[in-house]
């Protein structure tokens, strides 16, 4: 920590990832990284029941305390609550509870001890997940534990596992779980930082939906900020002014104020209809990875779910989810979105997603192995489970199935066929369905989008994950941080593949949508208007920037600046060239580095 004041230094700036969109100014809070202690020791045969009672109470204790934690949030942010009500789930979880007790019993370690064996031995099924998805749901473990050790430690102020705040503050901290961020919706807090975490993560997604300003894994954060130090919180860059100027916070404070206006007619006007300034209509809708973020991006103007991965049902659980289970997270969650669309994609597992190691095969390179439509296929049993949960489904509200990763039309075929006889199946078991369920293909790979037209043919629709689409067109792998340069979306090669997307999904009349980041993105998503696209999926967060984005473009600007890309020859070069032509329109949205200096 640094021993000089606020004042005795210049502007410092840390740079962290997306956590919650909002601009926060003012006094640091600074959280010490220390986690909480235990110790680790054998016991002797008496102290069996003794221990075993220790865990059961602490059950009980954090149960309690996580309901309080809701209660204290008084109807705000219901859907990502939801997190809260799932940790209560996994501490009471009967199976958790009987791996501890066994370690207990067998092992004679002590209940902290058999706890945190425990847990480690559930998150070690997500070592080595190059997936930031994934990373972070191993955190969820650790929230858990934590959780559980505070309560075996006994509560009390000293041990109080929710943050306070005396006065209104940044908080800054190494970590925060959600328990922790929900607990602030009753504190005057300003933004959030930590070092920890990820833009996928629970702790991000409840600060987004508290509308809390917040920057995650800022590295180094508790290195650089002191107690009482005056910092801003730039939750739309990702970056952190440690002492920042007088002209920098009166910069960052009509930042803010532009953003909350832009929130507010963002909430008014959510239930209509987008329209760029020449009429054009543009459907924009949220990917989700968790069914509590669906409510949070309707209420941002999502119009619906153009992307649900379905695999995030996958994780924390010894086994894959049977078809009620699906079924039961499927309805709900059409049900929360009706009479909007929901997208629910078959399992996408393998490459760098979690599966049952039951499932996956040890291979040299994943990303080109047995994964996505690919594992479905050659594992039915699994598939057709996932199919007819989803089929089930389709009776409480509008839902389209897509199948990800498909390379060639006989994947495509072999699906259709499979879900055609679950169909049957389910309709001899007497189940409700809608009378008809769109079904369309993820355009990836190459291959793909290359006989787009083809698959157009044979599909309801079509959607371009652009993130996979730019790792196999360049060739990159896109977790590798030393290959990131290469990984640009607007890459005249990857722009050439959308055209060649579009023009396929044109000939017979599908519509295609983008689901990758690439939309997420203000100048990617002019591009992709530009090139013809005429439905964009994105993350939650980025909904109302990108519906303020389309209102102010017209049309015929986007097409013509598409089509002048298009015979650039590098993806720097490209995104110079949209910046210029549309900067004028969109400065007060896109990020400018004089903002806060």
């Amino acid at each position: 920590m640094n021993s000089d004041g606020p004042s005795a230094r210049d502007p410092f700036t840390l740079c962290g990832l997306f956590g919650s969109p909002g601009i926060g100014v003012g006094s640091a809070v600074v959280i010490g990284r220390a986690a909480t202690r235990h110790k680790r020791y054998r016991i002797q045969v008496g102290d069996v029941v003794r221990e075993v009672e220790r865990f059961k109470t602490a059950v009980g204790d954090s149960i309690a305390r996580l309901r309080e934690v809701v209660s204290w949030a008084g109807g705000k942010a219901t859907g990502e609550m939801a997190v809260l009500d799932a940790y209560i789930l996994m501490i009471g979880d009967p199976f958790l509870g009987e791996e501890v007790r066994r370690r207990i019993e067998s092992e004679r370690k002590n209940c902290e001890w058999a706890l945190t064996s425990t847990l480690a031995g559930f998150a070690k099924q997500l070592d080595g997940a190059d997936d930031p998805y994934l990373r972070e749901r191993q955190h969820d473990f650790d929230f858990v534990g934590e959780i559980l050790l505070r309560a075996l430690r006994g509560g009390g102020d000293k041990h109080e596992p929710f943050v306070r705040l005396g006065h209104p503050g940044v908080v800054v901290a190494h970590d925060l779980s959600p328990a922790d961020v929900a607990a602030l919706s009753r504190e005057p807090v300003l933004g959030i930082v930590t070092e920890c975490g990820t833009r996928t993560g629970h702790t991000a997604i409840l600060a987004a939906a508290l509308e809390i300003p917040a920057v995650v894994g800022a590295a180094d954060a508790l290195r650089h900020v002191n107690p009482g130090d005056e910092v801003v919180v730039d939750g739309f860059r990702a970056r952190v002014v440690v002492g920042p100027t007088h002209e920098q916070v009166e910069r960052a404070k009509r930042g803010a104020h532009r953003h909350r206006l832009r929130w507010d007619r963002g909430k008014d006007g959510a239930g209509l209809p987008i329209r760029m300034a020449c009429g054009t209509s543009i459907t924009v809708r949220a990917n989700i990875e968790l069914p509590e973020e669906a409510s949070l991006a309707i209420a941002r103007g999502a119009q619906g779910i153009g992307l649900y991965r379905t695999e995030f049902l996958c994780l924390g659980g010894a086994s894959l989810p049977s078809e009620d289970e699906q079924y039961e997270t499927f309805r709900k969650l059409v049900e929360l979105v009706a009479p909007k669309v929901v997208t629910l994609r078959t399992f996408d597992l393998g490459g760098d997603k979690f599966a049952s190691s039951s499932l996956l095969p040890c291979e040299l390179n994943p990303a080109l192995g047995l994964r996505a439509i690919r594992l479905g296929l050659a594992y039915p049993e699994v598939l057709r489970a996932q199919l007819s949960a989803m089929v089930r489904a389709s009776a409480h509200g509008p839902i389209r199935i897509m199948f990800p990763m498909v390379a060639t039309l006989t994947e495509l075929r072999e699906a259709r066929k499979l879900l055609l006889s679950v169909i049957a199946d389910n309709d001899r078991r007497g189940l409700d369905r809608a009378k008809g369920v769109p079904v369309g293909v993820m355009l990836e790979v190459p291959s793909a989008v290359v006989m787009a037209d083809l698959f157009a043919a044979e599909s309801d629709f079509l959607s371009l994950g652009t993130n996979d689409l730019v790792q196999y067109t360049l060739a990159a792998d896109r977790t590798n941080r030393s290959l990131a340069y290469l990984c640009s979306a607007l890459d005249p090669s990857v722009l050439r593949m959308i055209r060649m997307a579009v023009q396929g999904a044109v000939r017979h009349q599908k519509p295609l949508s983008v689901c990758g980041e690439m939309a997420s993105d203000l100048l990617g998503a002019v591009v992709l208007v530009g090139l013809g696209v005429r439905e964009l999926s994105m993350v939650g967060a980025a909904v109302p920037n990108i519906r303020e984005c389309l209102v102010r473009v017209r049309l015929d600007d986007a097409e013509r600046v598409a089509t002048e890309c298009l015979a650039l020859d590098t993806a720097e070069r490209v995104e110079r060239h949209v910046a210029e032509r549309f900067v004028s329109c969109l400065v007060d949205l896109l990020p400018s580095d004089a903002d806060l200096g």
